[in-house]
């Protein structure tokens, strides 16, 4: 008897590393997949089925199909490259750097300009000492920022 291809064996492979290869180059131009790579992640759930599925062919029925050299060394390689993914996405990307020169608690600003809602720049002396409106006189104690994601 002849044997027959293993198809879900590569099948499962193709989609761990299509998975593995589309996140950058397309779906991380997208916010809906950018922010959670849930596509790539269904890709990788239905590789890693069809993988199972192909090696349990290739070990029960091995006078049927073939893969039981390839079929560990695909699985093997397609497990390493979803961990690298999920731990380069998960983890490493959402590392902050280490803000040593940032003011910490109680310390005070230093002094920057930045433009304020209408365009005009605006100092932090200046909105720390201008008068608000409608007080006369009276003396501004601090000034609140706020950064829009997207906007900088």
């Amino acid at each position: 008897m002849k044997r027959r291809w293993n198809f879900s064996l590569w099948a499962g492979f193709f989609l761990v590393v299509v998975g593995l290869v589309s996140y950058v180059p397309f779906f991380s131009l997208f916010p809906a997949t950018r922010d959670f790579p849930w596509v790539n992640l269904l890709l990788f759930l239905a590789g890693v089925i069809l993988l199972g599925r192909g090696l349990m062919r290739a070990f029960r029925q091995p006078q049927l199909y073939r893969g039981k050299i390839f079929g560990p060394i695909l699985t093997v390689l397609g497990l390493a490259g979803i961990s690298f993914f999920s731990y380069g996405l998960f983890y490493v990307a959402r590392q902050l750097p280490a803000a040593t020169a940032a003011p910490r608690v109680g310390q005070k600003a230093p002094d920057f300009t930045l433009p304020d809602q209408n365009g005009k720049t605006v100092t932090l002396a200046e909105l720390l000492t201008s008068a608000p409106a409608g007080a006369a006189g009276a003396k501004t104690s601090g000034a609140l920022l706020i950064f829009y994601r997207g906007h900088w």
